[in-house]
């Protein structure tokens, strides 16, 4: 059967109804799919061992020949035994397969087979259990650079390597969408060769080249996308120009001396508003820099020059804690501060939506709210986005198409390491406010095992019974469900353990409850008693990440911290530290896994969000660092954003260079490039509007 790139894989040998379903799941229908499913990793067992010569420490290949008939033992219901020993001129390999009883068919006393796995010794026996093994003379998955592929359940690792060697022949039918000279420039290998051997490389030489240029590749049409979301952004002539004014002016309003870092990033606002060219400036901050008194005094300049701001908050606790603190600054200088949710009556919306359309609104707060269908603004000088991670590209795209090119001002308490800034940025302009006010003090961390918990409960009632109150954080909402087993230890739920500790640990306490699944009224409700002191003890899932500002509160402890990425822990961080009281954090933690033992303790060693966000990057790659996609950006198969960094730098130029030769991408050869970016961008579709 000669395969095609839109073969059904039903098509395919070892493919039936069931598996195929198994296989949709990873997002594989057809054999083009397969073809660009690239490996995760790879097991080199190009090497051959004797028995005895063979390592301990890591999986190995192993020539030997079947001294026996295999053995089949029905230990009991469920359980079979198939045992035999294969031998070679330096010893004897005892081999055990666990419910494999094809074992017992397949292997014949007297033929030479390959045994991969890992080899394990006791005394002067050497043994193997469940080994992957093919006979010598035959050979497909031992003596080569064996790909592993991501997975699911019901869908082996031997199953996937096998359906993209059938589908490997249709790599010469890929269509070639980088430009010749851009292939030629940068050094790049072909696409037939770089899919082969990104599957099944030749050898290691071949696996780099074809990593390179497929990799390259990803970066490339990023970049060209990024590109096509700014120029639409800048759209075509002038911004409009605010006027300057003297920010003593501003600063009598703040009830604070801003630090000098502060300063600097007003003045850069100031000046790129005056510039007459639309501000795109990010200004990232540590958790608690005060990056809102620079949003602040951005809106307060366009309110002065007669013109609206509109803030994007991600979530409906931190729209309402904004509206309150800018209206409290704002409001004595006769800026006006409306608040723009979803959960607001249907009546205290329209009124909102009309006073906006108006202009009898300078400055409005809200969520997604904002870029609805019927909201409208009379004369919208500049965006704000706060927490810039939790908003897709489509989000902002949508919010600053509704002014004349607008100025955009994106603020993060995530701090992005310079690479990936680089990328999800393009060439804002980056502020970076990199001083705490005076009074902050560094948070004290600590890492402790659940052998240290009732101490931990001790520790919460004396910061409760000083007056001061405490943050519990966990992962999950509710506990996990019978046919959903949780992983053990239990994931602590939210309402499961509130009740625990309220009933068995804390009766004495006022204990409140926050996550994500109550409606906005309740939220805000139990964020309003926890601030005005009323909960000693607030238990929350990660709801309380950010911009919630407690003064009082002192303790924040983290239950299963593992599972949490670095980043996030900061942020969680953050919560507490922002009064005058000494104040911890406290990660929980049950893991004996020395990477995420290590990954906790450099938390643990450091308050530096650059640092620890370099660190998250490391681990757990672009897509986790944002948290569940939220960023916008197309998921990276092959590129990493954390070490690719030159490879990015040339990509980045390539692009850039295309884009300076054919804006629109309109002339032949580059139609396949456009095509690439557009279905790259498929979920932010309106950047080619």
């Amino acid at each position: 059967m000669s395969l095609c790139l839109d073969t059904p894989l039903t098509e395919l040998a070892g493919v039936g109804q069931v598996r195929a379903k198994k296989l949709e799941k990873l997002g594989l229908v057809q054999a083009g799919d397969l073809l660009a499913y690239y490996p995760r990793d790879y097991e080199d067992r190009r090497q051959v061992f004797s028995v005895r010569q063979a390592p301990l420490d890591r999986r190995a290949c192993i020539r030997a020949m079947a001294a026996e008939r295999p053995r089949l033992e029905r230990v009991r219901k469920g359980l079979e035994l198939v045992r035999v020993k294969a031998a070679d001129y330096t010893g004897v390999l005892h081999l055990t397969f666990f419910n494999q009883s094809y074992a017992a068919r397949a292997i014949h006393p007297g033929e030479e087979y390959i045994f991969f796995g890992a080899v394990e010794e006791q005394g002067r026996r050497r043994s193997m259990v469940n080994p992957i093994f093919e006979r010598a003379d035959r050979q497909s998955v031992t003596g080569c650079i064996m790909p592993v592929y991501p997975l699911t359940a019901g869908i082996s690792n031997h199953l996937m390597a096998s359906l993209a060697r059938q589908v490997l022949p249709c790599a010469g039918a890929l269509d070639e969408t980088l430009p010749q000279s851009v292939r030629q420039e940068y050094h790049l290998a072909g696409l037939e060769f770089s899919v082969r051997n990104i599957h099944f490389p030749q050898d290691g030489q071949a696996l780099e080249l074809a990593r390179r240029r497929l990799a390259f590749e990803e970066l490339f049409y990023l970049a060209a996308g990024l590109s096509f979301l700014k120029k639409r952004r800048e759209g075509s002539g002038p911004g409009r120009a605010v006027p300057a004014r003297p920010v003593e002016e501003f600063l009598a309003l703040l009830p604070f001396a801003p630090t000098a870092a502060q300063r600097r990033v007003m003045e850069q606002v100031a000046a790129d508003l005056a510039s007459g060219q639309p501000m795109n400036r990010l200004v990232q901050g540590d958790v608690g820099s005060g990056k809102t008194a620079v949003a602040a005094f951005a809106a307060w300049l366009c309110a002065r020059g007669g013109a609206q701001t509109a803030l994007m908050a991600p979530t409906e606790v931190l729209a309402g804690q904004h509206f309150r603190s800018l209206s409290a600054l704002l409001s004595p200088a006769g800026v006006r501060v409306g608040l723009l949710t979803g959960s607001l009556p249907a009546a205290e919306k329209k009124k909102t939506r009309a006073a906006l359309a108006r202009g009898e609104l300078d400055l409005v707060v809200g969520t997604h709210a904002l870029i609805s269908q019927g909201v409208e603004f009379r004369d919208l000088a500049l965006m704000v986005a706060d927490e810039q991670h939790r908003f897709g590209v489509a989000q902002r795209a949508a919010l600053a198409a509704k002014g004349h090119r607008p100025h955009v001002l994106v603020m993060s308490a995530t701090p992005i390491p310079r690479t990936l800034a680089l990328i999800i940025y393009g060439d804002l302009d980056v502020s970076v406010i990199d001083q705490l006010p005076p009074g902050r003090t560094p948070v004290e961390t600590y890492v402790i095992g659940e052998d240290k918990r009732q101490r931990m409960y001790g520790f919460i009632r004396r910061q409760a019974q000083a007056g001061r109150q405490a943050y519990i954080i966990c992962p999950a909402v509710e506990e996990a469900q019978a046919d959903q087993p949780s992983p053990t230890p239990e994931l602590k739920a939210v309402t499961a353990y509130a009740g625990h500790l309220q009933s068995q640990v804390f009766p004495d306490l006022r204990l409140g409850v926050l996550h994500g699944k109550m409606k906005p009224r309740e939220k805000q409700t139990a964020m309003d008693a926890f601030a005005r002191g009323e909960i000693q003890v607030l238990v929350a899932t990660t709801v309380v990440e950010v911009g919630v500002d407690v003064p009082n509160a002192s303790l924040i402890v983290i239950e299963n911290a593992d599972r949490f990425g670095l980043s996030q822990l900061h942020q969680l961080r953050g919560r507490v530290g922002r009064g005058e009281h000494r104040s911890y954090c406290v990660l929980v933690t049950s893991t004996r896994s020395p990477e995420s033992l290590g990954r906790l303790r450099t938390l643990a060693s450091t308050t530096d969000g650059f640092q620890i966000s370099e660190e998250d990057l490391k681990a757990r790659g672009p897509g986790d660092f944002f948290g569940n996609r939220q960023h916008g950006l197309p998921q990276m198969k092959l590129a990493d954003l954390a070490g690719d960094m030159r490879l990015l730098s040339q990509a980045q130029q390539a692009a850039l260079r295309l884009l300076e030769q054919d804006p629109r991408l309109e002339r032949p050869e580059n139609r396949p490039v456009l095509e690439r970016v557009r279905r790259l961008f498929a979920d932010t579709p309106d950047i080619f509007n």
